[in-house]
């Protein structure tokens, strides 16, 4: 079963310094038909203006990863941990038993896009901890790399969850394919451009959620940029 979540039924929220939708509930936005999928809490396509972003706040029990589109971000937290992040870069946080940090457009001119995923753990009260890898272009493209797995297969960033998230960058006209285990299920966000999957057309912000498929066939209509998610 394939499920569209269009890009333009999805929250809204624009700030002036930050626009904003969010796919599931998420702040002022709240759609009790969209509370998430499985494991899968949030996902935040934020644009955030040059020189602006979120000041130090606290996270508690939540799996984190932030993934970068266009542009960087500067990220600071309580366990001492300083980064930029840039497109290709997969960070993952895990707040655990409580973690701080803030997270400001690295440049003072030019508006930085990221996504932002939220996973509900496995377990509550863990130890926090930060992560950050790069997955280079050569990587994505035309396959589906994995960049996040409990355990960190495949060189991917560790997540405690079930879960598999893989990114691509699709050329126009190529396909990728996906099984599901039985009893697995996905959810696929496209950050840009177009996609075909098993039929089903969809446009940069779609996502779309899969039950009871054995395979998923992803073919681009145009050159993008997407994650997927493979879900207990």
């Amino acid at each position: 079963m394939l499920t569209l979540r269009k890009a333009g039924d999805r929250g809204h929220a624009n700030h002036g310094w930050l626009d904003t939708f969010h796919t599931f509930s998420f702040a002022g936005y709240y759609d009790p038909r969209h509370m998430g999928f499985r494991a899968l809490r949030v996902i935040n396509d934020d644009r955030v203006d040059g020189g602006a972003g979120f000041p130090t706040h606290p996270h508690n029990d939540m799996e984190i990863i932030t993934y970068i589109l266009d542009g960087a971000l500067q990220h600071r937290d309580s366990m001492g941990t300083g980064s930029v992040i840039k497109p290709g870069d997969v960070q993952r946080m895990s707040a655990g038993t409580g973690v701080t940090h803030s997270e400001f457009n690295a440049s003072q001119d030019k508006q930085v896009h990221l996504l932002q995923i939220w996973l509900l753990p496995e377990r509550e009260d863990i130890t926090p901890s930060y992560e950050q890898k790069n997955f280079s272009e050569g990587e994505r493209t035309n396959v589906l790399r994995l960049v996040a797995s409990r355990g960190g297969a495949d060189g991917s960033v560790h997540v405690n969850q079930d879960v598999r998230l893989y990114a691509s960058l699709l050329g126009k006209g190529n396909t990728v394919e996906h099984k599901l285990a039985k009893d697995r299920h996905a959810w696929l966000q496209v950050a840009r451009g177009g996609l075909r999957v098993n039929d089903m057309a969809l446009s940069a912000g779609d996502g779309l959620a899969v039950s009871a498929e054995e395979k998923l066939q992803i073919t681009s209509t145009a050159d993008s940029e997407l994650l997927l998610f493979d879900l207990a």
